[in-house]
């Protein structure tokens, strides 16, 4: 059976949706690598913790419980975690569907007026924006797609691709079907 699960891709493709309606359904333990990457703020997302922290907090939650699944990127900080993955899913939608979803979540997160020309927070909303927006055509110093290929072939675990539109139901049928035939 597989027991641990992390959930990767572009920022706005749905890893934390998805890895928290796939633990509902499977009784699994939720972790988000956003709530270990990132220290409390207000706003939120504002300062990096440090590695070595995240790394610790990351390793105690993830041994408290057997089955488990993580969501979000590990990108750069987190391939001590690699070996205990039982299952890997990369999600991957278009462009266009990515920056209209992180639009939507930055706007119900901040408020419209927060992150428009003069509001607080329109800088870091672009420079966001711009960063998620390069994902399909980055390099490999940044998250992107060229990035995560390069590290799903060099996993020595089940890799489940799940590409496109998909409703949140169809994504958790999907990975179900792939734990149960493995």
């Amino acid at each position: 059976m597989m027991e641990r699960i992390h959930i990767t891709g572009s920022s706005g493709s749905g890893t934390t949706t998805l890895g928290g309606a796939l633990a509902e359904r499977l009784s699994y333990q939720h972790f988000d690598t956003d709530n270990y990457f990132w220290l409390p703020t207000n706003p939120p997302f504002q300062k990096k913790r440090e590695l070595e922290d995240r790394q610790t907090l990351l390793m105690t939650d993830l041994d408290s419980t057997d089955r488990w699944i993580l969501s979000g990127s590990l990108s750069g900080w987190g391939d001590i975690f690699i070996p205990r993955f039982d299952l890997v899913v990369y999600l991957w939608i278009s462009k266009d569907l990515r920056i209209e979803r992180l639009v939507k979540r930055e706007t119900r997160r901040y408020g419209k007026t927060e992150i428009e020309v003069g509001g607080k927070m329109y800088s870091a909303f672009n420079d966001f924006i711009q960063w998620a927006s390069d994902y399909d055509n980055g390099g490999l110093n940044m998250r992107s797609k060229a990035m995560h290929e390069q590290w799903m072939a060099s996993l020595n675990c089940k890799v489940l691709r799940l590409e496109g539109n998909m409703s949140v139901e169809e994504r958790v049928e999907t990975v179900i079907e792939t734990i149960r035939k493995n």
